[in-house]
């Protein structure tokens, strides 16, 4: 076996990276959304054990909805990635080069043992170029062709070497191959398949026997009239030891996916589920369009589904000629690789078991895929094309007369698919370029129309991204998911009848209950979701609530294991305050996942409807077990110890406060509940920190700029809330707690009576029956000397409130003062007795102006359920519910009042001049 030569290997190098240099700049496109941005598996946080759990898209392989794609090994490579820069395209692109390179030179060695060295090199530079390998490089999830073809070749070569002297086994490389067959299987499936290729390498390549000589030898031996040649006993020997081991990996790969294969459409394959002859004549025909496509790559598409290739149909249809043309080509190569001996029939044999073998998982011919033609599957089978097509060169260029023009064809060929592969790369750059090249080669495939479809909805073209959904409609009218996500779009524009409509023909399309068959075997996951959009836009209408909950009992009716379901009409039935219903909707969807911290969230928030507290956190720590980063578990689980009262709880609370801020460190209601619990530990100027940064994220924070106002108010810094409260009753002219505390400040600080009076008018112009700013006008109406006025409005004051002392000793006051100066004549009063009522009514109120308002962002978790073309993706959204905290305790309240004892004291010096001491 020759050795790769570094300049080899170099030339092989330059040559890729030439080709693939603009892969670096694409980004996550297709499949890779599922399997990259979407896939949990990849975090640091999710135990490692999860990757032999789950699928290769993160679905745990127990569920049906799982592909049952089972390629850990690739997933961990994913998870390296993401270790050492997250979600960075470059690093993920930049690793699928190194393995295309690594492919090509472990390929060239392969080359060798069949090739002269010229030609092994054309073969693998062939093979550097093609363009039909775009899809496997630039495409992150095309790694998982990348590291099982690694696998793959190096188990064979492996296998190359289990000969020994005068034909002796070697154990140890076929041990190694075995190994490095089931690395190549947990890399993709297809790894499996080089087994195949080590049998027939060890009968025709290793042993020297052809078809003629292995026939006459078994007849001679069902004759009687000879035996099994010793060689051919060790060559038996080492294809049981092969196949034996196959076998264990096939057992233990039915074991993985629990004998269960994966759901598809009709949409992802239309001939796996049509009637024969047309499915046999489809499945056929494919077969040679592969072929096309290695032989001429010039029209490519990252999507084959649907309808892009019709179906045969009938067998005068004129497609069958290059069914029959193909399988007469193919044929005759394995005629006359299996008939005849010498170094050119072993190359064609090789050849053609490089191309047939590993294509067996995806012909459809013993299960069927979720595909009708996939480019990246021809990553492996490229390679038998390029060594037919190296070897075929080799025969013309050695013909004097054919050996120019054999190097200038050569040439030619590198050169244009180095180009094409090349701009095939730029296609990757973008979902939108990449659907949008598909649709120059077919137009026929409403999965491409509802992509790019997808893709505009992205960036929020939704006026744009309608147009494409409706035109997947017209493509594929009977295509649910198109009309799901004509839906979603004109739900997007606020055009609810449309949506409805749009969901409601969806609905219409669902296959129909057969009586005795299983319905779930029947649809895929995703088109459930049509229930839950449609109740979803529906119960926006209050009388519509019941409507919507028979749309999610309907869609549990049809799958009793429909998580997302049960999480819906939870959410439907606390907004219909039926809790305990909710409850019980949530610990159902439990019992199908309870590794799903969405639902721990969601049941915490149902035990605090319930008025469980307890609970409530429980469920909301289980939450943050299961995801420590879980933001709203973090959010509302501090809130709720904050709320507690519980003082031995507020370290956490704020640990997890902080947590929250790091994770979402733009949201300002973090850092204003960060102040609100400094407020409760007396740390004022921490408090006042956290309470600007959140105003300086969100200006018009009505709770903390009061709350910030108020702190000022209770810290003796009474000048510095005016210009908060100036900027509070700019954003909310109407807010009476803030306009309160300006007048109080203006009368007792600053001597603006006026002012002080424009804010309690205000206050009763909003409000006719505001005992608090009623009586403080009364005060202003006593500092005005207008002792009349004041009466009247005490009196009317304590009408509204006539079980309030205060009112009524001020009242008293003032009569006591109008009949003293009617005794006596007097006819002014004294200058400093005009804030009595302001500071007696602040000693007894003050703590109602303490307000809380959190903005808090109790809410449920909801799914979005809307995208066909890719696995279901979670979401949680934050609605802010406006919530106070507890008063004030007794205790704290009289801290508060001797931080104002000058104005106490004042209080106490003016009752005295009123009551004529």
């Amino acid at each position: 076996m020759a050795d790769v030569s570094l300049k080899e290997a170099a030339l092989i190098v330059g040559v890729v990276a030439a080709c693939y240099w603009n892969s670096l700049f694409c980004g996550f496109v297709f499949d890779d959304v599922s399997a990259i941005l979407d896939n949990k598996d990849l975090h640091p946080s999710t135990p490692l054990k999860n990757l032999f759990q789950n699928d290769f898209w993160g679905t745990p392989m127990s569920e049906e909805r799982s592909h049952k794609s089972y390629r850990p090994l690739t997933v961990l490579t994913f998870r390296l990635n993401y270790l050492f820069s997250e979600l960075n395209a470059v690093s993920y692109h930049f690793l699928n080069l190194v393995f295309h390179v690594v492919v090509c030179v472990v390929f060239l060695k392969v080359c060798k043992l069949f090739l002269d060295n010229r030609s092994s090199v054309v073969a693998s530079l062939l093979f550097a170029v093609h363009p039909i390998h775009t899809e496997a490089v630039t495409g992150v999830v095309g790694r998982a062709e990348l590291l099982s073809s690694i696998f793959f070749l190096a188990a064979f070569l492996s296998y190359t070497k289990s000969k020994g002297p005068d034909n002796t086994i070697v154990w140890t490389p076929i041990a190694v191959t075995v190994f490095l067959v089931a690395v190549a299987t947990l890399c993709k499936e297809q790894g499996i398949t080089v087994v195949g290729i080590c049998c027939v390498y060890e009968v025709f390549i290793a042993q020297g026997y052809t078809l003629p000589v292995l026939l006459d030898t078994a007849v001679q031996i069902l004759r009687g009239k000879g035996s099994i040649p010793f060689s051919m006993l060790q060559t038996l020997l080492k294809l049981i030891v092969l196949m034996f081991s196959t076998l264990l990996l096939v057992v233990v790969r039915v074991q993985v996916i629990q004998s269960q294969l994966p759901v598809f459409t009709r949409f992802d394959n239309p001939a796996a589920v049509s009637p024969s002859p047309a499915r046999q004549l489809t499945f056929n025909y494919l077969l040679p369009v592969n072929a096309w496509l290695l032989l001429n790559p010039s029209e490519l598409c990252c999507d084959w589904t649907m309808g892009t290739i019709p179906l045969v149909e009938s067998l005068l249809d004129v497609r069958n000629v290059a069914t029959l043309t193909f399988f007469c080509f193919l044929g005759s190569l394995i005629v006359f690789s299996l008939r005849y001996p010498g170094d050119s029939s072993k190359t064609v044999l090789m050849a053609l078991c490089l191309i047939v073998l590993p294509f067996i998982p995806a012909s459809n011919l013993f299960f069927p895929v979720g595909f009708v033609v996939a480019e990246r599957v021809l990553y492996v089978p490229s390679m038998g094309f390029c060594i037919l097509v190296a070897h075929g060169w080799k025969k013309l260029s050695n013909k004097s007369v054919l050996r120019k023009i054999s190097w200038f064809c050569l040439a030619v060929v590198l050169f244009t698919h180095a180009l094409k592969t090349l701009h095939r790369n730029w296609d990757w750059e973008s979902e939108y370029t990449l659907f949008m090249s598909a649709l120059k080669v077919n137009k026929n495939n409403a999965k491409l129309w509802n992509n790019v479809g997808h893709a505009l909805e992205n960036e929020k073209n939704f006026e744009r991204a309608l147009q494409f959904f409706i035109q997947a409609t017209q493509v594929q009218p009977d295509d649910i998911g198109a009309h799901m996500n004509v839906g979603r779009t004109y739900k997007n524009l606020n055009k609810t009848k449309e949506a409805e409509e749009s969901y409601m023909i969806a609905k219409s399309l669902m296959p129909q209950i057969i009586p005795g068959k299983k319905y779930a075997a029947r649809v895929a996951p995703n088109h459930l979701n049509v229930y839950i959009n449609l109740a979803n836009l529906i119960r926006a209408n209050e009388s519509r609530l019941e409507e919507a909950d028979q749309l999610y009992r309907q869609a549990i009716s049809m799958r009793p294991d429909f998580k997302q379901a049960y999480i819906s009409r939870g959410e439907l039935l606390l907004k219909m305050n039926k809790p305990l219903k909710a409850k019980e909707a949530y610990l159902r969807a439990l019992e199908l996942d309870r590794t799903n911290a969405d639902l721990w969230y969601n049941l915490a928030i149902v035990y605090i409807e319930l008025k469980d507290p307890t609970e409530a956190l429980k469920n909301f720590n289980q939450a943050l077990e299961l995801n420590p980063a879980h933001k709203l578990a973090l959010f509302n689980s501090a809130l709720l110890m904050q709320e507690s009262g519980d003082a031995r709880l507020r370290p956490e609370a704020k640990q997890r406060l902080l947590h929250y801020v790091k994770e979402e460190p733009q949201d300002a209601n973090g850092y204003f509940n960060l102040g609100m619990l400094a407020m409760d530990d007396k740390k004022d100027t921490e408090a006042e920190a956290w309470m600007k940064k959140a105003i300086r994220l969100q200006p018009n924070f009505r709770s903390a700029l009061f709350n910030l106002a108020l702190l000022y108010s209770q810290t003796a810094k009474e000048l510095m809330a005016l210009p908060v409260l100036e900027d509070l009753l700019r954003y909310y002219p109407d807010h009476t707690k803030g306009l309160i505390l300006k007048g109080d400040i203006l009368m007792n600080q600053k001597k603006d009576i006026a002012g002080a009076k424009m804010c309690f008018e205000k206050i009763l112009e909003l409000d006719p029956n505001n005992v608090q700013g009623k009586h403080n006008l009364c005060v202003v109406y006593f500092e005005e000397r207008d002792l009349i006025k004041a009466e009247k409005c005490l009196v009317e004051t304590l009408s509204l409130a006539p079980h309030e002392e205060y009112i009524q000793r001020h009242l008293n006051i003032v009569r006591s003062k109008i009949a003293s100066l009617s005794a006596t004549e007097q006819s002014s009063l004294p200058a400093d007795g005009t804030a009595t009522a302001a500071a007696e009514e602040k000693k007894n109120s003050f703590q109602n102006l303490k307000e809380v308002k959190n903005e808090q962002k109790i809410t449920q978790t909801t799914v979005d359920n809307n995208k066909g073309h890719s696995k279901n993706k979670k979401r949680t959204e934050k609605n802010n519910i406006d919530k106070e905290t507890p008063k004030k305790s007794t205790k704290e309240i009289k801290d508060i009042e001797k931080k104002r004892v000058a104005a106490l004291k004042r209080l106490e010096e003016i009752e005295r001049i009123l009551n004529g001491e």
